[in-house]
């Protein structure tokens, strides 16, 4: 079934099936100032708790190249009790992979029944977590239907493209309890969580600025070469919005040293975008496109090639933003973090800190900048880097992220990344799509996800190691992760 442009499944498909949409206003040239009042029922989920688990039972909605490698990270630190994808050959792949680990006696019940199979599994009562790493139109629908039916969710970014879904998601949350979050592996790397912990220790002194996003070459395999399912699903978000379709991966962790959300929160922003060149040059010119191949049916490119925003926040700092996966560039995250005593720069492993003594105007690199970061290591990284080097998945962090959440969800406490996280983030791309509208530098203004409990200093990446009775050496032993096989056997 091919995706109609504005949403996939439509909203008629979707009320068909159950799925109640609320409501959600058509937005137009208002967009960006929109705040929707809360409805009766709706309250914040700031400092709202997970329920507490003895064991997180999930279910995993795409299987395909980002969820189809994440399946085994989930089997090492919970129970997967079912898992959809629209192709049976990858759900029986899975239901293979999960059970060769040992770590569960029953298989996971498999869905693969059609574009609207998920209903099914989101409708079970063994499943208290949601993992959906699907083509982006399928997130909001998906993750709503999720906490809909009682369950929790963790999106592969973003949890939306559209604002009006975003703010349906955060509503929804706040009405059945759930929490809704977005999956942000990279704020669990290792540099990433040193810069938030020096950020803490104020080696940045008053953080002023800094700047992060997605710079990938992607045009092969995966926007051309067919590395994602459905081929074109990916690419023909280019013939949709010009926009910053994928930032969240430098701009978390920066918002997250910033301390947006506790104490500051996006204010407004304003982008400019290049001329789309690169995509249809590729398709012309690239041996391994050929004559009968799918993107000579797509639309015409309108997204920028390049897109570059700048994000202010309410206490006068400001995030620029880089998203590029069209022009030929190595990959970087252009991580970077500027105060009053010194700044870092991730991707180039520099960092030059007053507070360090530094007063040459040199740059600290090589050793000397690893033995710094060193020094602020999280405490998860020292806990868990075996267990990172075997499950792997961007050097560790992807396997960091999963522990970290069903740790979280099974100790009772609160989430590291929220549903107004992971709006604020997410909102940069609808509203860069909103500024670059009129064709002239446009600032538009960002939504107070939080309503106005963003004033509130809360924990995140900053608290300490908790008590965990499921950790355990006997496992880490057995090289078969460190939390026990759930079940009537399980220590602790």
């Amino acid at each position: 079934m091919a995706p109609p442009l504005r949403y996939a499944p439509s909203r008629r498909d979707l009320l068909k099936t159950g799925v109640s949409l609320g409501a959600t206003a058509a937005i137009g040239s208002t967009a960006a100032a929109w705040e929707p009042p809360r409805d009766k029922g709706e309250r914040s989920m700031v400092n709202v708790p997970f329920e507490g688990f003895e064991n997180v039972r999930v279910g995993l909605i795409g299987l395909g190249n980002r969820g189809g490698d994440q399946d085994v990270r989930w089997g090492a630190v919970a129970t997967v009790t079912a898992v959809c994808d629209i192709r049976p050959e990858r759900v029986t792949r899975t239901i293979s992979r999960i059970m060769q680990q040992g770590f569960q006696d029953v298989e996971p019940a498999g869905y693969a029944a059609g574009d609207e199979d998920f209903l099914n599994l989101v409708r079970r009562d063994d499943i208290d977590l949601v993992y959906i790493a699907t083509p982006w139109e399928w997130h909001y629908p998906q993750a709503k239907a999720a906490m809909e039916h009682g369950k929790h969710v963790a999106v592969e970014l973003p949890i939306s493209p559209h604002l009006d879904e975003i703010w349906d998601l955060v509503r929804t949350s706040e009405r059945t309890r759930k929490h809704c979050m977005l999956l942000e592996n990279v704020n669990y790397f290792r540099p990433e969580l040193q810069m938030f912990n020096m950020a803490k220790a104020g080696l940045f002194g008053d953080v002023q600025h800094g700047s992060g996003g997605y710079v990938h070459d992607l045009r092969w395999p995966y926007l051309f070469g067919g590395a994602y399912h459905p081929e074109h699903w990916r690419r023909r978000w280019q013939t949709r919005m010009n926009a910053l379709h994928y930032p969240m991966h430098g701009l978390g962790p920066v918002s997250a040293a910033m301390g947006i959300n506790r104490g500051d929160r996006f204010d407004e922003l304003v982008a400019v975008a290049s001329v789309p060149k690169a995509l249809a040059l590729f398709r012309e010119e690239d041996p391994r496109v050929g004559p009968d191949h799918s993107s000579w049916q797509d639309r015409p490119y309108i997204s920028g090639d390049r897109h570059t925003c700048f994000v202010t926040t309410v206490q006068g700092r400001f995030i620029r933003v880089e998203h590029d996966v069209n022009s030929p560039h190595p990959y970087t995250r252009e991580t970077t973090l500027t105060g009053t005593r010194g700044t870092i720069e991730l991707d180039n492993a520099r960092l030059y800190l007053e507070s360090l003594g530094h007063d040459d105007h040199t740059w600290r690199t090589g050793s000397a900048y690893d033995a710094i970061l060193k020094q602020y290591d999280h405490w998860l990284w020292p806990l868990l880097e075996e267990l990172a080097d075997q499950y792997g998945g961007h050097g560790g962090g992807d396997f960091v992220s999963i522990f970290r959440l069903v740790q979280l969800m099974r100790l009772g406490m609160t989430p590291d990344i929220d549903v107004y996280d992971s709006a604020a983030w997410c909102s940069v791309i609808p509203l860069s799509h909103e500024s670059l509208k009129s064709g002239r530098l446009r600032p538009v203004k960002v939504p107070d996800f939080t309503r106005g409990h963003w004033k509130e200093a809360r924990p995140t990446f900053d608290r300490p190691r908790p008590e965990d009775p499921q950790l355990t050496s006997a496992t880490r032993r057995r090289g078969k992760g460190i939390i026990e096989p759930p079940g009537p056997e399980a220590k602790g």
